[in-house]
């Protein structure tokens, strides 16, 4: 199982963006249930992840209309939310250091 950080995070953005509600909780779940141990069982899950350097793994979001950028500790099973955002805002951010 993954603990993810937070919730929150993705409660907010989608309060603003109503249509990205369910394909967000579908994402919770889907990584809660989780037993990663490393890039490639992401992969496994979702096929158009990308992965980055420093730990970090792009994950496309309502067939890309959004992003969401997870910073991952395999080791701790942790996933930390590092940005969630349309598919303009992830242009403006450097996706590998935020």
């Amino acid at each position: 199982m993954e603990r993810i950080f937070s919730k929150k995070t993705l409660r907010d953005f989608w309060e603003q963006h109503p249509d990205s509600e369910q394909y967000l909780k579908t994402w919770f779940e889907t990584v809660s249930n989780a037993d990663w141990k490393n890039p490639h069982d992401v992969k496994n899950n979702f096929v158009n992840a990308s992965i980055l350097k420093n730990n970090r793994i792009v994950f496309n979001v309502k067939g890309n209309t959004y992003r969401l950028i997870a910073k991952m500790n395999f080791e701790k099973s942790w996933v930390f939310i590092r940005f969630v955002g349309t598919h303009a805002d992830y242009d403006r951010i450097d996706a590998e250091n935020i």
